[in-house]
């Protein structure tokens, strides 16, 4: 980059030269026309007659005015030549950060990520092609990140296919056995173990599919109306033996409220069996479980707490990221991707997710916006310019 700048040097420096040129020319002007010239005698009159105004005697005036300011004309001239130069450049400096201007416009071009090329004065011409090469490289660092996330996403999608075919075997064949009423033990124990492993096997693979597939954003939504409600409602019902065999207790606010959205339905179902897996892994046995479902101010909220068999030491918005699980020491079944696939599974409807941790008081609440199906003048509306097309 040496002698890059040439331009930005000369410019500086002209407009010190100017600085300093200005400063001479009204320096010399005032020395001329105030200090030795006509208006010396009327501003020596005018500093007397101010002191003998105050009492004091004109012989004493005069001495004093001789003593203060014509014998030390040398001074007060250097320091006005001072103050003016400061002055002045100041003016200038005002000037000159039009380049920090510029290079700040450059620097918000960056992180506005706009696909304009970024344009700077003549004199910046170097910091310009700089500035220009970053955006080129974080680009490219940006672009070959998406496609390794890509490609890391296929790569898990490929062997959660291939991983299907034989586990559906095992499964079949697992299921096979079980159908031959098999009463002899170990056999039997070892066909509860297979049947157990290859169903959390599968588990963990369609899990695996799901996140991969949100991740790369390929994912298909059919949207239509839906009663949040009911879906929760379906959900106690579901996992009701699940929840008594740890003696959980639903405690449901707002059962009969109708909490209609517009969301997928298989996709909330998910995001329904996740919330409840997870209360059912992590929830204190013999406690209550808190259900409760609002509509208010066209937003429909639903939110599930309970306690945690277990210290919480991640943060809410860590617990949704993948892999995270709430059992560090992971002794329980879990993926580590229930809340991470229910979360962006939310958000990918229109939707809200938050996690509240306080102590061992686990909070999940889910936020939509509330559906509203057309008034039947609207929908008269579209009948009619339905049959006039």
């Amino acid at each position: 980059m040496k002698n890059n700048y040439r331009k930005l040097k000369f410019s500086i420096l002209l407009q010190t030269v100017l600085v300093t040129a200005l400063t001479v020319l009204v320096g010399g002007v005032l020395l001329k026309f105030v200090i030795d010239g006509i208006y010396n005698d009327s501003f020596a009159r005018f500093f007397v007659d101010a002191l003998v105004f105050l009492n004091i005697n004109e012989k004493t005036a005069i001495h004093l005015y001789w003593k203060l300011v014509g014998d030390n004309k040398t001074f007060y001239m250097i320091v006005g030549y001072l103050i003016l130069f400061a002055l002045f450049f100041y003016v200038a400096l005002s000037q000159m950060t039009k380049y920090l201007d510029q290079i700040d416009h450059g620097i918000e071009n960056i992180i506005s990520e706009s696909t304009d090329p970024i344009h700077l004065i003549t004199e910046l011409k170097p910091i310009e092609i700089r500035l220009n090469e970053i955006k080129a490289t974080l680009k490219r660092q940006e672009l070959e990140a998406t496609e390794g996330e890509k490609k890391k996403n296929d790569l898990v999608l490929f062997l959660a296919h291939d991983l299907k075919t034989p586990l559906t075997s095992i499964i079949n064949y697992v299921d096979l056995l079980k159908r031959l009423k098999i009463t002899e033990e170990p056999a039997k124990s070892y066909i509860a173990v297979l049947d157990s492993k290859s169903q959390r096997l599968k588990q963990l693979t369609d899990d695996l599919v799901e996140a991969s597939k949100i991740s790369s954003g390929n994912i298909v939504l059919n949207l239509e109306p839906l009663n949040l409600t009911e879906l929760l409602n379906q959900a106690v019902g579901e996992f009701s033996d699940r929840l008594e065999e740890k003696k959980l207790q639903i405690i449901f606010d707002g059962s009969d409220v109708v909490g209609m959205i517009y969301a997928d339905s298989r996709r909330m179902w998910r995001i329904i069996e996740n919330l409840f897996q997870n209360i059912c892994k992590y929830a204190l046995e013999g406690t209550r479980v808190y259900l409760e479902m609002k509509v208010e101010g066209g937003r429909v909220t639903a939110s599930l707490k309970n306690i945690s068999d277990r210290p919480m030491n991640l943060k809410g918005e860590e617990l949704s990221e993948r892999f995270i699980r709430g059992d560090a020491s992971r002794t329980t079944e879990g993926s580590g991707l229930g809340l991470y696939i229910a979360k962006n599974l939310t958000q990918a409807q229109h939707g809200e997710f938050q996690i509240q941790l306080d102590g061992d008081l686990f909070k999940i609440i889910l936020d939509f916006p509330e559906y509203e199906s057309p008034s039947q003048e609207e929908t008269a509306v579209l009948v009619e310019t339905i049959e006039e097309a």
